[in-house]
């Protein structure tokens, strides 16, 4: 726990050190307000910021707009940078995630004109798309509804305008994972091809339209914004188990997701404080208690169709979701308390992308793309069953938490290649970089090549590092498959030969 909370503290050093937000204005923003808020952001940011829409309009024909930021070529996918997504208002009647991420709009564009050095290093390493509003139809009419009490309607505008409850409108790629994970070698990732996804009877236009964005662009990782209660919710979001509407269901990510939704609660003024009372705005008769501020979806409670599953078993993006505040529809004098809750959360969060591995597949200086790469846990031998692809430059991204693994690359036409690797994430340091270089199946493999070669070494001098290289390496990993006792033995003889050495 200490390891973890020193983690937190390291990744957001550059989060407690927020400016304040200048030439802005809180408040409810309607369609016109939101899209004059990003052409404004636009025009004081013009070299960093682009602004385009998705190809399907909402049912109401309104465009659903991204505002995306990068230091370098802003509207181009360069590998080695990795992609990241803030969608908002996904529920028409949930404003606060819209009005938090017009501020975050703004106060990037501002961070990066004065030169504040963590959102310039963010500019600088990622590229960052942020869609405030998801569902601008369903927030026009829940702004149309008077207050009774104070408050809003709990459901008016949640949906479209045609009454589709977006968030329970992807292709359910949980039932069709839970079959995979009973099939010896059944799929673990983007287990729905594109034409497969779009057929789904009954797609809205927005929905259409998020899917169509989520294969044309190489995400890593996201969050979609929402409110009525207060908490971070990780995958899964549907039970394993059909009968029972709550039961935790972790994927195989679990603790790195369990990571990424601390990464935001921990962050947030309140989110995670045990001592604040739980949102009662439903009148539930059993309020939920969130330990730390976060969920799995599954265990409060079972959804099925959602948009946060579809992102992680579809493509090789992991989102979570968050919702941010008991209000649904808080009053507009109200919002800037919001974002001052959010704030420090919303930054760190987004520099969660860079945390893991990265890099290029090639062979013979070639760009490699559609290789699977897999990763297991050592010393204990645990694959991490869920894959991720390289894209079509070849370069692929690989969340994961401090420790030791291995990693092997598959793709047709070519020979596995496996590498170890030790990952130490720090602040503001982009993911480790590990390159493979394949060789074609039909031409004969370098002895050694594929041997599983930790990348963090112990110095032990050149003549035990030669002995090393000549009496384990080949014999343990030259041509083997990878072994946990072997790579035990690997760690125990290189203490063996520190001690004796001295060094």
């Amino acid at each position: 726990m200490r390891l973890i909370a020193a983690i937190f503290l390291a990744l957001s050093i550059a989060c407690n050190r927020a400016f304040e937000l200048k030439d802005f204005t809180f408040g409810d923003h309607d369609y016109n307000s939101l899209l004059n808020v990003l052409n404004e952001t636009n025009k004081k940011c013009p070299d960093v910021s682009r602004i385009y829409s998705l190809d399907e309009k909402t049912v109401e024909g309104r465009e659903l707009v991204v505002i995306e930021f990068t230091a370098e070529s802003p509207g181009t996918h360069l590998a080695g940078k990795p992609e990241f997504k803030y969608v908002g208002n996904m529920h028409g009647n949930e404003v606060v995630s819209r009005e938090v991420l017009l501020a975050l709009i703004a106060y990037l564009c501002q961070g990066y004109r004065e030169q504040d050095p963590e959102v310039v290093w963010l500019m600088d390493n990622t590229r960052i798309h942020i869609m405030p509003s998801m569902n601008p139809d369903g927030w026009e009419l829940a702004n149309s509804r008077p207050r009774k009490n104070g408050q809003k309607p709990w459901l008016d505008g949640r949906a479209n305008a045609n009454e589709v409850d977006l968030n329970r409108n992807f292709p359910e790629v949980d039932k069709l994972e839970y079959k995979y994970e009973k099939l010896e070698g059944g799929l673990n990732n983007h287990i729905m091809s594109l034409s497969k996804a779009l057929s789904k009877m009954n797609l809205a236009p927005e929905t259409r339209a998020v899917i169509k964005w989520l294969y044309s662009i190489p995400f890593v990782l996201s969050s979609n914004l929402h409110g009525g209660d207060l908490v971070a919710n990780y995958p899964y979001d549907e039970s394993r188990d059909d009968r029972k509407t709550s039961q935790y269901s972790a994927s195989p990510d679990d603790g790195l997701f369990r990571y990424l939704a601390k990464s935001y609660s921990k962050h947030h003024l309140t989110m995670s404080d045990p001592s604040r009372k739980p949102c009662d705005m439903s009148g539930d008769l059993e309020l939920p208690e969130f330990k730390d501020g976060i969920t799995n979806g599954a265990k409060w409670y079972s959804v099925a169709g959602g948009m946060q599953d579809f992102n992680y078993l579809a493509t090789n993006c992991f989102e979570t979701t968050l919702e941010l505040g008991c209000n649904k529809f808080p009053y507009p004098e109200e919002e800037k308390n919001y974002w001052e809750e959010n704030k420090a959360a919303l930054l760190n969060y987004m520099f969660q992308v860079h945390i893991g591995i990265k890099g290029l597949i090639q062979s013979g200086g070639k760009r490699v793309g559609n290789a699977t790469i897999k990763v297991m846990n050592m010393p204990s031998g645990s694959p991490i069953k869920h894959d991720v692809l390289s894209g079509k430059q070849g370069d692929y991204y690989r969340l994961l938490l401090d420790g030791d693994y291995k990693v092997r690359v598959v793709a047709e036409g070519f020979h596995p290649e496996e590498r170890c690797i030790t990952v130490a994430n720090k602040q503001m340091q982009q993911a480790q970089v590990v390159n493979f270089d394949l060789t074609p199946s039909n031409k004969e493999r370098t002895k050694g090549q594929n041997g599983c070669i930790p990348t963090k070494q112990l110095d032990l001098g050149s003549g035990t590092e030669q002995f090393l290289q000549d009496s384990l390496y080949d014999k343990l990993y030259g041509d083997y498959v990878y072994n946990t006792k072997d790579y035990q033995l690997y760690n125990y003889l290189q203490r063996i030969l520190k001690s004796v050495t001295g060094n």
